[in-house]
């Protein structure tokens, strides 16, 4: 055996042996493992409407080249455009998530620059920390006090100092006390504030343009990260900046400069999804509903979060996760085991993602569901 299936061995043997899944699409499965949170993604009658525009039936439905190169631009700057008038900012297009962190974090950090990052940031924040070169400390979870003393042990020693955070965290579903970050900003001057609103875009905040534009004081956040994929039913992602330093990022972010672009059909197609999701005020409300009606139910006493779109149910095992997991999808409902290194090792879970196409009835047969294999006696089905 060589040494790659000795590896594979092990993490089967782990219950951290990952396989892409079979496709199920079913009226008799109900997803609860998509990010597609206001429930867009499965609305056959705005794709009708989209492509009823005979302009956009004649979309390129490729570009052929990087944003830099493209010969056709204007789809991407009118969704640019569209972006700016929403954020009253600049914003630069990115491809995914993953480019924009990838991009960003090194462009704006160097050897001369400390990050501060939350523990629990996304891989792909990780990964652009990496490449950065950067020195860099993470901090506990959402602890700003630690934060705190961080940047007054250690500011005064950068030219900048670069902290990043979630608005919703992807496994955990909290968020950070965003108004306090930007007192931390205003208090040390060399501080630049990074927020991503990947799992928040569409969803919480002002017309669903996440969490940072909720604040009064939103101007002070340098960096807003979107992503188009999740809520906005698309594909791609964008940052929302000053002018200055997107004009500096077209310059240096290297996932940007070499990587082709996203289709202008993709584009339109965002630009399109926008639209309806700003006016989604009320599937917002009924989403966040919903989640607090599941959230009370799975954890008696406890105080709700400020989302609830993302909920973990904690296990803390990956074999009797993904045992679970199998479980209720013969049960109609599909949600998947996270495993270690998605989330630190004994706090393997289920992630619950619920979207705004749910109803309560449906919420109450799974939460029942839950509820009966967590309180299961031994020996009839494992206790979780």
């Amino acid at each position: 055996m060589n040494y790659f299936d000795d590896r594979l061995a092990t993490l089967k043997a782990n219950g951290n042996l990952r396989s892409i899944p079979a496709e199920n699409h079913t009226d008799d499965i109900i997803d609860l493992s998509t990010n597609d949170y206001m429930g867009l993604g499965t609305r056959h009658d705005l794709q009708q409407r989209f492509f009823a525009d005979q302009y956009n039936r004649s979309i390129p439905m490729t570009s052929s080249a990087s944003r830099l190169l493209a010969s056709c631009q204007r789809e991407y700057n009118l969704l640019e455009q569209r972006l700016e008038e929403l954020y009253n900012r600049p914003a630069l297009l990115f491809n995914s998530g993953y480019h924009v962190n990838t991009g960003l974090v090194p462009a704006l950090a160097d050897k001369h620059t400390l990050i501060l990052a939350d523990r629990l940031v996304h891989a792909s924040i990780i990964d652009g920390i990496k490449l950065s070169g950067a020195t860099f400390s993470r901090f506990p979870h959402n602890d700003l006090g630690r934060l705190e003393r961080m940047l007054a042990r250690d500011a005064h020693r950068y030219e900048r100092v670069l902290i990043i955070v979630e608005s919703v965290y992807s496994m955990d579903g909290d968020s950070p006390d965003i108004e306090r970050l930007i007192d931390l900003k205003r208090d040390f001057p060399n501080v630049m504030l990074y927020i991503d609103e990947a799992h928040a875009f569409g969803v919480c905040g002002p017309h669903g343009l996440g969490l940072s534009m909720a604040s009064p004081r939103n101007e002070s956040i340098d960096v807003i990260v979107g992503t188009l994929g999740k809520a906005g039913a698309s594909a791609g992602a964008f940052c929302i900046t000053s002018t200055s330093i997107k004009d500096y990022l077209i310059n240096t972010a290297r996932s940007l400069i070499f990587s082709t672009v996203i289709p202008p059909m993709t584009a339109a197609w965002s630009r399109f999804m926008i639209d309806i999701l700003v006016e989604m005020d009320d599937e917002r409300n009924h989403l966040y509903e919903t989640g607090l009606r599941l959230f009370k139910a799975l954890n008696p006493g406890k105080n709700a979060p400020m989302t609830t779109h993302i909920q973990p149910f904690i296990i803390g095992d990956a074999t009797r996760a993904v045992s679970l997991s199998r479980e209720l999808l013969a049960d109609g409902f599909k949600v998947l085991p996270i495993r270690t290194p998605t989330v630190p090792p004994g706090t393997e879970r289920l992630r619950i993602s619920l979207n705004a196409s749910l109803d309560t009835t449906t919420i109450d047969r799974f939460k029942t569901l839950l509820q009966n294999r967590r309180d299961a006696p031994t020996g009839t089905s494992p206790k979780w």
